[in-house]
């Protein structure tokens, strides 16, 4: 079976989340809820079986995959501006 694909608002909720690595601030931006930011990252991170957050309490980074991803997705969503 094909593997989905993020569509453009998942990857637009994920850049925005990586760029600020914060869900809150990636919700402001985006006049999103922090908790539909999270679900939308939770549902890319499903798709494509990868971890792309490592998530304590207090801070979140992006793991190596999660960087591949960012730079793609800046270059794909600049590509469909």
């Amino acid at each position: 079976m094909p593997r989905l694909l993020p569509g453009t608002r998942a990857l637009r909720t994920f850049e925005a989340a990586a760029r600020h690595l914060n869900f809150t601030r990636a919700a402001d931006e985006l006049g999103l809820t922090p908790a539909a930011v999270s679900h939308q990252v939770k549902e890319i991170e499903d798709q494509l079986d990868l971890v792309l957050f490592t998530r304590t309490s207090r801070t979140m980074r992006l793991t190596e995959a999660g960087n591949v991803l960012h730079e793609a997705s800046i270059e794909a969503l600049d590509l469909l501006n």
